[in-house]
């Protein structure tokens, strides 16, 4: 790699750091930790990725590393000295490209140095040379409603260039764009690094697509959830350009799966933070929320596993074709049930897996009622609940309160959500939404005891 040395900066530099940062949102039960005890340094020469399931606080991380939100407690520095507002030595590239759709590109491409008191003249020629880098040089005037999703990256990433920062924070930044488009915008970010006329010193990148981390960094932090803390650090040393097939690539590959799936990995150099696994009596709807999959997406998956016998977590993903936070979940939820087990990277179906996936449907709601109940600790207070009423039924704001204390608004019916989904199709309670109310099925509505 070829790193610029602008004056004063030289590789290895601390830029970049968190120091014990904490950030705890409010909710009904009080402040909800979403980052705890986060210490990380972003030095000069380097491209870090920050990878994390959903609820890992990836993003709130990257947004206290700008100054746009502040830690609860803790601190970020850039150069050593503590924020105390927006940070003046990084840019943001965002997933969703936030342009402004009643500006041109040029216009939006100005819009910092605008914030920052740029006279007219200086800004355009500063807006051009960034656009021309970043290949829209002919798009100057058009709206983004003209352009297809990856050039409305691009002008994101000319607006982030055109500030001169030290380091470039992106936040998941190829997500919102199809395989081809964001395999060539990685080609392209990795061109601008490489570039000697561009003062980027650091990138920090937050990502949840595996193979985007190992091909584009130098150092992988890897958050676990609920909340965000480092569980683990790897170095990732293979030479650029890099090539998915070799066997290192898909080593490192291997490792970062073992790692999110809660496995410490058998392949070093790497730092890994474990956690004791929860005793039953402990797990609560708050403490094992459910995993963010559907029945039919971890059903179809305990088929495919069927068929494909024991197999790592990450070949498995490959030959879906799906990401991290799309498969993750799924192994998640087989996990949770009973029905797969992760070891040393590999999944493999228990007994009771491999009866649900070739049971037939009825057979196969009866063997998910039973994990359900026992296992998923949100349907078995439903359950129990919608029992223990005088008449079997509760409104679903019942189930929300109590979930609102251990989550935020959006988590808490997303969470109702998947209990729904899980419960209708064990046939253990039924959702009327004309009258708003759940009702425990007439198959289950024996009375607790």
């Amino acid at each position: 790699m070829t790193v610029t040395e602008t004056p004063g900066v030289a590789e290895g530099t601390v830029l970049l750091a968190a120091r014990a940062v904490t950030k705890t949102f409010d909710s009904l039960d009080g402040p909800k930790a979403v980052l705890e005890g986060i210490d990380l340094e972003v030095r000069a020469g380097e491209i870090i990725a920050l990878l994390g399931k959903s609820g890992s606080g990836k993003s709130t991380l990257l947004r206290c590393f700008a100054g746009l939100i502040a830690p609860s407690s803790g601190s970020v520095e850039y150069r050593g000295k503590p924020l105390t507002g927006t940070n003046p030595g990084t840019s943001m590239v965002f997933q969703s490209f936030a342009l402004l759709p009643w500006e041109t590109v040029q216009q939006n491409v100005e819009i910092g140095l605008e914030a920052r008191g740029m006279g007219e003249a200086e800004r355009a020629d500063k807006a051009l040379k960034a656009i021309d880098l970043i290949g829209l040089d002919g798009f100057e005037s058009a709206y983004p409603k003209e352009l297809s999703g990856g050039m409305r990256q691009r002008v994101g990433f000319a607006r982030a260039l055109v500030t001169d920062p030290e380091v470039l924070l992106m936040d998941e930044p190829f997500s919102a764009l199809d395989v081809l488009t964001a395999e060539n915008l990685r080609g392209e970010l990795l061109e601008i690094w490489e570039r000697d006329d561009i003062p980027i010193e650091s990138i920090l990148i937050v990502t949840h697509n595996i193979e985007e981390a190992v091909l584009l960094a130098d150092r992988i932090v890897v958050l676990g959830s609920n909340p965000g803390r480092i569980k683990a650090t790897l170095p990732v040393v293979l030479a650029r350009p890099r090539d998915r097939r070799t066997p290192e690539f898909e080593g490192l590959v291997d490792t970062l799966y073992r790692i999110m799936t809660g496995h410490e990995p058998v392949v070093a150099p790497v730092a890994v933070a474990g956690a004791p696994s929860m005793p039953e009596a402990h797990r609560t709807l708050g403490s094992v929320p459910l995993p963010h999959a559907s029945v039919d997406g971890l059903s179809g998956l305990a088929e495919i596993l069927a068929q494909l016998g024991r197999n790592t977590v990450a070949d498995v993903a490959d030959e879906l074709g799906l990401e991290v936070d799309d498969f993750l979940p799924l192994v998640d939820a087989l996990e949770l049930l009973g029905f797969a087990e992760v070891v040393d990277g590999d999944i493999h179906l228990t007994t009771d897996g491999v009866t649900f996936a070739g049971a037939d449907i009825q057979a196969s709601k009866t063997i998910f009622s039973a994990a359900a109940q026992s296992k998923a600790p949100l349907v078995e207070v439903i359950v129990a609940s919608l029992r223990s009423s005088e008449d079997g039924a509760l409104r679903p704001g019942f189930f929300l309160d109590l979930l609102r204390r251990h989550f935020d608004e959006e988590e808490a019916e997303e969470q109702l959500n998947i209990a729904l989904d899980w419960g209708r199709y064990a046939e253990l309670y039924e959702f009327d939404a004309g009258y708003d109310e759940l009702r425990i099925s007439e198959a289950d509505a024996a009375p607790l005891g």
